[in-house]
């Protein structure tokens, strides 16, 4: 098979990482005390605050900074990001839905072959690193796509970017490579 050939990869996105303000100053302890499926963590200064539609869990900062991650794209990171700001104002905050963005976005994808790690890692020396004592993995860095790519040997690939764009074009940039470094079949 060459790599010109038009293979259906599939990526599977399984946690967007974004971030949202309130624009208010938030009370944690009314928060912990009025609030549903929520932990208090005074140590850490924060509040833990689950939704299970969409599947979401959010650190919540008296500043008014919330990070919400385990969602499983883009728009079902903000429209979790939206119920749970309606969530603090029923609870009596004059909350203000503002500079949402996507922070991160984490997304596994499984090459149709095996690749042999340290001919990989030989043939993109500056850009891979391998450390077979470490990690099991080749990690490979796409700056321009500000892309990290974890490769095992097993074909299995973890990519994390800073949107689900920028994920499928590491893995569109990284497929020749990886098929030139595929094991020989037995």
């Amino acid at each position: 098979m060459e790599p010109s050939d038009d293979v259906a990869l599939d990526i599977t996105v399984t946690n967007v990482v974004s971030v949202f303000r309130t624009r208010c100053h938030l009370n944690l302890r009314t928060i912990a005390l009025e609030g549903v499926n929520v932990i208090y963590k005074p140590e850490t200064g924060k509040v833990l605050m689950k939704l299970r539609k969409p599947r979401i869990t959010a650190s919540i900062w008296s500043s008014g900074k919330i990070i919400c991650t385990g969602a499983t794209s883009e728009e079902e990171a903000k429209i979790g990001a939206r119920r749970l700001a309606r969530c603090l104002q029923k609870l009596g905050f004059k909350v203000r839905f503002s500079d949402f963005r996507v922070v991160n976005v984490l997304a596994v994808c499984s090459m149709p072959f095996q690749i042999h790690l340290i001919q990989f890692a030989k043939n993109n020396r500056p850009i891979a690193s391998y450390e077979p004592e470490l990690h099991p993995a080749v990690t490979y860095r796409i700056k321009h796509l500000r892309a990290t790519i974890q490769i095992f040997s097993t074909g299995s690939i973890t990519i994390t970017g800073p949107n689900v764009q920028n994920v499928a074009s590491a893995v569109e940039q990284i497929y020749p490579l990886l098929h030139e470094c595929q094991k020989a079949l037995k």
